[in-house]
């Protein structure tokens, strides 16, 4: 660092404030030092800093499973915004007996800063006290945990659009294949559906449950498929609905023809399925930015933050008017 000051012509404490990125050094003073510590090939030691400061510059993300493409997008978000902030990333999945309290355990052993706490894995960790000094922000869980961040999408905002959207069309009522028991976000996007049906005057029909996954949207699809009177579903995520869709078409009854399905998360193949799906689109870069930053501050001394995202009904070719009564 002496070596870097010397050649920028500016103090080493001035160094130091480049190197921890901090505001305090106008940006023609930064250029100077950033160029000199490539000259030099200087990199700052991630250990010796951490000796210092007390801080790794490390943080941790808990996942149940990273299976999913809702849990596989928010590792990629959560992981870019964790880079653009200067921070490693250590990720710890919990399989299928979720034990939060190790999996936090394991982070606070391997230094981490603080941790994210993605989806499922935000029910498992509920009433679980984060061993001293790891900071924890959750994504997809209620609000109001002391000393706990949350970030969340608007589940409940787009479930009651794509109902509202369906019924509409003039479906009579719509179905709903819904997420696993325990999850935050399937319980807001069935209370969605129940809200926008409530609001029309609809009774809610009897809910089938999957697990995010197709083959479980196959097996309720197929079950409304034997019921010529189910003309409008609304799955609980993408994947889901494309299993319905199959299932649909294997039962001789098309989409949208003769079944309008609206899915949700809008994932990259969305637009691809045939046909095209109509969804909610989650925000997963916002969803990852918010949460690394929310950490981030929490880990410098600043307060828990709450935000929710907003979500947004893109309609395609997979929803319809109901086929006139013959």
């Amino acid at each position: 660092m002496a070596d870097v000051a010397r050649i920028a012509g500016v103090s080493g404490q001035t160094v130091s404030r480049v190197v921890n990125d901090s505001p305090r050094v106008d940006p023609a003073t930064r250029t100077r030092v950033e160029s000199a510590m490539a000259q030099l090939g200087y990199r700052p030691h991630r250990a010796a800093r951490a000796l210092r400061t007390g801080r790794t510059q490390t943080i941790g993300l808990v996942v149940s499973t990273l299976a999913t493409v809702g849990n596989s997008r928010m590792l990629q978000a959560v992981a870019d915004a964790a880079a653009a902030r200067g921070y490693a990333l250590t990720v710890v999945t919990l399989g299928a007996a979720p034990d939060v309290a190790s999996a936090f355990e394991r982070l606070s052993e391997q230094g981490v800063d603080g941790a994210v706490v993605l989806n499922e894995a935000t029910a498992a960790a509920r009433g679980i006290a984060a061993p001293r000094g790891l900071r924890l922000v959750v994504v997809d869980a209620p609000s109001g945990t002391p000393g706990v961040g949350v970030v969340q999408s608007d589940h409940a905002a787009g479930a009651r659009a794509a109902t509202a959207h369906l019924l509409s069309l003039g479906h009579g009522t719509v179905h709903h294949i819904a997420g696993p028991v325990g999850s935050f976000a399937a319980g807001e996007r069935e209370r969605g559906w129940r809200e926008a049906l409530g609001a029309a005057g609809r009774d809610a029909p009897p809910v089938l449950r999957g697990d995010w996954t197709a083959a479980s949207g196959h097996s309720a699809g197929t079950a409304l498929a034997a019921d010529p009177a189910v003309t409008a579903v609304f799955a609980a995520n993408d994947q889901t609905a494309l299993g319905a869709i199959r299932a649909f078409a294997d039962a001789g009854r098309s989409v949208p023809g003769a079944v309008s399905v609206v899915g949700f998360d809008d994932i990259a193949d969305a637009a691809d399925y045939r046909p095209p799906l109509t969804t909610v689109r989650q925000d997963f870069d916002r969803l990852g930015e918010l949460a690394v930053t929310a950490l981030v501050e929490a880990i410098e001394g600043g307060a828990t933050a709450f935000h929710t995202v907003p979500t947004a009904l893109t309609v395609r070719a997979s929803t319809a008017a109901p086929r006139p009564a013959r």
